[in-house]
């Protein structure tokens, strides 16, 4: 197995009773990097970040995080790793400079009043961190779920599907957030059924189907595995993600953001 890599996995197979959910996974995440893990429903994503993450044992295969082992020492890899799961694990009734405090004092780290404004200015959440987290909306309440997962300078995070439920304008929020801690060094592996989701964050790509990998690599190299297609030329219409951004003042964030144009398209 790799040593360059923040991530590597090997034969890792898991089963809850009859249903082998993970069958042979094999991938690696280069450090500082976004790596991508697709899947349907059921597809076992979560099972896989459970094992990585140290929460759930593997029946068989190897996985490391940091050169370290996840099952014969998970709590050294816990030091080096923060895990953001499909809810906000956020307390509605404290509000976010207190939320992000508590964490900073359970990691037992000095000024956590510091630490906490620092990440409140970061995150763009200073005017609401005196406010009751219960009056957040779901891109402030993600926002600061990542914050709070920062505390301590993890160098691998996981984001089990962190844009579930979450409006357009909102996904665009974390979609910011993610691409700023790549650009920082932090390396984030990614569930996500959300294949654009996919294809503007990720560095790598894996799909998970069957529980095996059934594909990995850069966005190029999976637009290649298909047979070149026949080119037409047609009048592009702008879909309703676009119409949303625009009407609502948000099109200058969206990475899709454009109006209607004449332009080739794929068929």
């Amino acid at each position: 197995m790799s040593t360059t890599a923040a991530i590597s996995v090997r034969g890792l197979e898991k089963s809850y009773k009859d249903n082998q959910v993970l069958k042979g996974v094999d991938f690696e995440v280069a450090r500082g990097s976004i790596f991508a893990l697709l899947g349907s429903n059921g597809a076992g994503k979560t099972t896989a970040v459970r094992i990585l993450s140290t929460l759930l044992r593997p029946d068989a295969g190897t996985a490391l995080v940091d050169d370290v082992s996840v099952v014969d020492d998970a709590a050294q890899v816990r030091e080096a790793i923060s895990l953001t799961g499909q809810f906000a694990a956020v307390d509605e009734i404290l509000s976010g400079r207190e939320n992000l405090i508590l964490v900073a004092k359970l990691r037992h780290l000095p000024s956590p009043g510091d630490v906490a404004d620092g990440l409140l200015a970061r995150f763009d959440l200073v005017e609401a961190g005196a406010r009751k987290v219960a009056t957040y909306s779901g891109g402030m309440r993600r926002r600061l779920d990542i914050a709070m997962s920062l505390i301590g300078s993890p160098s691998v995070i996981f984001l089990d599907e962190p844009t579930t439920g979450l409006d357009p304008e909102a996904r665009l929020e974390v979609w910011r957030v993610v691409k700023e801690l790549t650009a920082q060094g932090t390396t984030v592996l990614l569930t996500t059924q959300y294949l654009e989701e996919a294809e503007h964050l990720a560095d790598r790509i894996a799909i998970l189907h069957g529980g095996t990998i059934i594909a990995n690599g850069t966005l190029a190299e999976l637009k290649a595995l298909l047979p070149p297609a026949q080119v037409e030329y047609v009048e592009k219409q702008p879909s309703l993600e676009e119409i949303f951004l625009s009407l609502t003042g948000s099109a200058a964030q969206g990475p899709t953001a454009q109006g209607p144009t004449a332009q080739g398209a794929q068929s």
